[in-house]
């Protein structure tokens, strides 16, 4: 974990919910904006066809390997957010005790939505993210020169 990921709590505001209210990242930070993670195998097959907890769970890893190769990690998280396509209230509970176990103590700010229907076959969890990391993190092909801008295959 990086470390600048800071979250912020208040006296005023009720502590039922299991998340910090919000979190700041200081200006030189670089975010990183991670797709929905989809509860996919590596052949895009959905998996746990029918169960909340073991999507979730595929999300959530899905999501620590984007994250990773962006050079950040669960715990440089600046926010969640949790789609679950269902109406039924256990059904969001169920993914979401999946997804606050596998963050930690890092109990980042997160929305937790029902939706009607999500892009996949049979997908019923879909988990989207924020972090931030200091720059030069680690990342492959990143330079922490901004004039130098990423390499890639296609790039000088």
């Amino acid at each position: 974990m990086t470390g600048v990921v800071q979250l912020v709590r208040s006296d005023r505001l009720s502590d039922v919910a299991e998340y910090a209210y919000a979190a700041t990242a200081p200006a030189d930070a670089r975010l990183v904006f991670a797709a929905g993670a989809c509860p996919l195998d590596e052949q895009g097959r959905t998996v746990a066809v029918g169960d909340h907890r073991g999507q979730a769970a595929r999300c959530m890893a899905n999501l620590e390997t984007a994250l990773a190769a962006a050079g950040a990690g669960l715990g440089d998280l600046l926010h969640t957010r949790v789609l679950v396509a269902s109406s039924r209230q256990e059904d969001l509970v169920a993914a979401w005790q999946v997804v606050r176990a596998a963050m930690g103590d890092h109990d980042v700010p997160s929305t937790l939505m029902g939706v009607t229907a999500l892009g996949y076959d049979d997908q019923l969890v879909e988990v989207e993210g924020v972090a931030a990391v200091r720059d030069g993190s680690g990342i492959v092909g990143m330079s922490s020169d901004p004039a130098v801008g990423p390499a890639g295959p296609n790039r000088g």
